[in-house]
């Protein structure tokens, strides 16, 4: 990354603003402005996450807000209400309240003397999620956002459930946002009531793993804050962007789709990341783009923003399987619209052990045509062993441990397997597949997971996307339905987004399971999977390699930002991801450890050290024995003051419920100050 000084504007930074909330509650900002903005008002940026703006956040933080302020902005980035330097409790995500505080926050920026009343919101992640969900609510300041690595419907394409199946991120989010709002403000900051306020956090927090593990099936818990629900509710300018390697690698092409307001998208190789830090790389002059979508629609500057296509994408070139990347080979392309009309649906028949040509051997065949077959072909079956997932990454790559998915073909042999013919002209997809089951199942609750290959000349297998259904909610996720054993049913399992080549002599591979464990929570006991074939059939979205795409082979700017505040290291970080088996007891474990170390932040002597433990076992095929485990501890230290926080949340199951028991404990100067335990039991529900 290319570090900048020489910006348009001057700027000054104010550390603590104080915005108060109709409740009285008081939301705290750290505010990055033009010193011209005394006189001459300018837009304000509002970035608005729980993550802590005061260290946890502040390296990153100081990449891109002096530098979007330097372009003659107000950045404003906000602790939402019970984390950092905020007062009250944040007890879970998306709340009324939270929504409610940043429409208030929105309307203090508009009104204070250096702001022109035009506003705009951007981030990553959680900081996504809320420009997009405040979006839908049209607060009257808001001129546009920017987002990435987000989804519109968090019950279908969250880090809870995909298919109606729960995945581990379910409880490792969970715990990870345990840990974070039971954290202490600053008392550099808030002085004296530093104290009051985080005891006040320790006493009304909990678990958050118990309230997303109450909610099953899409109700209005999820519907709540899913602007899937009504897209027309958006009625300003977004520009989103994610990335392959992504768990959120499907809601910019969802929002180009369904969206009817001027809208740009762009996906690269990236894992959970801004574009402009991406990996796997390349990254790209994201806060470039970003600057002048502000300068477009909070300035209104007539600077192109909007020409060109809709959507910009990395065709990724075929690689050998790994658990990571430092840069994916491949080229970016353009789509003028999305949909895009040059891509086709192209159906594929299975059969026993084959992905076959399309029935009349066209490329372009449409997906409603007769791909040959009946109802009444031959059975296939599987029931996958429980170890069939070991080797799938996080469902979320973060690409630090090392946790993209590792060679298929260990997984391949727990599983019904089709594979087309060496290839002999390249082929390229881009879009989510689809596979068309007809199905049976020995047990009234059974899912599948179907992950698709590029398999080389020599074997190996690289996963491409995958995805999954609980195939009791194979018609609906509000009203699942057990299964009748061996009744036939049609299912469609959508897999993730992707732009993918598979060149000449490599194959393609579909293939299916019953389990996909630990990335996804088991059902209750392994069940026989019949599929049918002739009738089953695989769907790629073909995209002509002869087409032109329309774009340089560089089309974006280096990456740049203004420098990173100054920290020093005390000591070395640690990361992990082992999988280990115990031949004697059939015991199998993934072990993941993301051990930041102890870092000290040099302007605000501060010492904060992260760690984050997580732990996923089971026992031989034994269903009920999947338990999953997530342990923090955050250690916050300078002269006079010494707390730590400590979390632990433990998930398991028998074939009725789940079981979840949780410990919080916080110290302060090394001794305990609170402690709290929880036991609970939540019924499984057709899951």
């Amino acid at each position: 990354m290319r570090y900048v000084s020489n910006l348009p504007y001057a700027t000054k930074e104010e550390e603590d603003v104080r915005i108060p909330m109709p409740d009285g509650v008081q939301l705290s900002a750290r505010v990055w402005r033009p010193t011209s903005s005394d006189n001459e008002p300018v837009p304000a940026v509002l970035e608005y996450i729980p993550y802590r703006k005061r260290d946890l956040t502040s390296v990153r933080d100081s990449l891109h807000h002096p530098y979007i302020a330097g372009h003659g902005y107000g950045c404003v980035r906000v602790d939402l209400r019970g984390t950092g330097d905020s007062e009250g409790v944040l007890r879970d995500e998306y709340l009324e309240q939270e929504q409610a505080d940043a429409e208030a926050v929105l309307a203090w920026l508009a009104d204070q003397p250096w702001c022109d009343g035009s506003t705009g919101m951007m981030g990553l992640s959680w900081g996504a999620f809320a420009a997009l969900q405040v979006a839908a609510r049209q607060p009257p300041s808001l001129r546009a956002v920017v987002i990435a690595s987000f989804t519109d419907d968090r019950h279908a394409d969250d880090m809870h459930y995909m298919g109606g199946a729960m995945l581990s991120d379910n409880l490792a989010e969970a715990g990870t946002m345990f840990a974070y709002a039971t954290l202490p403000p600053d008392p550099a900051v808030v002085g004296d009531r530093w104290r009051e306020m985080w005891h006040e956090r320790l006493e009304n927090s909990g678990p958050w793993v118990l309230p997303w593990l109450r909610h099953q099936r899409r109700d209005d818990y999820w519907r709540h804050a899913s602007v899937a629900e009504d897209y027309s509710a958006v009625q300003c300018p977004v520009l989103a962007s994610s990335g392959w390697a992504d768990g959120y690698s499907n809601a910019v092409t969802r929002l180009l789709g369904n969206l009817d307001v001027p809208r740009k998208g762009l996906i690269g190789p990236w894992s959970h990341k801004f574009p402009h830090l991406g990996e796997p790389g390349p990254a790209i002059g994201y806060l470039q783009e970003v600057v002048r979508w502000w300068d477009h629609w909070l300035k209104g500057v007539d600077n192109g923003v909007m020409d060109g296509p809709m959507l910009r994408t990395w065709m990724q070139d075929s690689v050998p399987p790994s658990t990571s990347y430092e840069e994916r080979p491949g080229r970016w392309v353009a789509e003028p619209t999305w949909p895009s009309p040059q891509i086709r649906p192209v159906r594929y028949p299975l059969t026993r052990h084959r992905i076959n040509p399309p029935a009349d051997a066209d490329p372009d065949l449409d997906a409603d045509a007769d791909v040959g077959g009946g109802g009444d072909g031959a059975r296939m079956t599987v029931r996958s062993p429980l170890s069939v997932g070991q080797f799938a990454g996080k469902w979320a790559s973060y690409n630090a441990p090392p946790d993209l998915p590792y060679d298929q073909r260990e997984e391949d042999g727990g599983s019904l397997v089709f594979e087309t013919e060496p290839l002999t002209e390249r082929l390229e997809i881009l879009g989510s597949p689809t596979v068309e089951l007809d199905l049976a199942a020995d047990r009234p609750v059974a899912m599948v997971a179907a992950r698709l290959s590029d398999v080389s000349p020599e074997g190996a297998a690289t996963r491409v996307t995958y995805g999954l259904l609980n195939i009791t909610r194979r018609e609906s996720t509000e009203n699942p339905e057990p299964l009748e054993p061996g009744t036939r049913y049609r299912a469609t399992v959508q897999l993730n987004g992707v732009a993918q080549a598979f060149p000449p002599g490599h194959r393609v591979r579909l293939s299916l399971s019953t389990s996909y464990w630990p990335l996804a929570w088991p059902p209750p006991e392994p069940a026989l999977l019949s599929v049918y074939e002739g009738s089953s059939t695989l769907t790629l979205p073909v995209r002509p390699t002869e087409e032109p795409d329309g774009l340089p082979a560089n089309p974006f700017e280096e990456p740049e930002g203004t420098s990173p505040l100054s920290v020093t290291r005390l000591t070395a970080p640690d990361a992990r991801w082992e999988v280990k088996r115990d031949m004697v007891d059939y015991r199998a474990e993934l072990e993941i450890v993301k051990d930041q170390g102890l870092v000290h932040f040099d302007e605000i002597g501060l010492d904060v050290g992260r760690r984050a433990y997580e732990r996923y076992t089971s026992v031989a095929d034994d269903f009920t024995s999947a338990t999953g485990e997530s342990t923090w501890t955050m250690r916050f230290r300078r002269d006079g003051w010494d707390v730590r926080v400590e979390t632990h949340t433990r998930l398991s199951c028998d074939e009725r419920d789940f079981f979840v028991d949780a410990t919080l404990d916080g110290y302060e100067g090394g001794r305990r100050v609170f402690s709290r335990t929880w036991n609970e039991t939540v019924p499984r529900d057709l899951l």
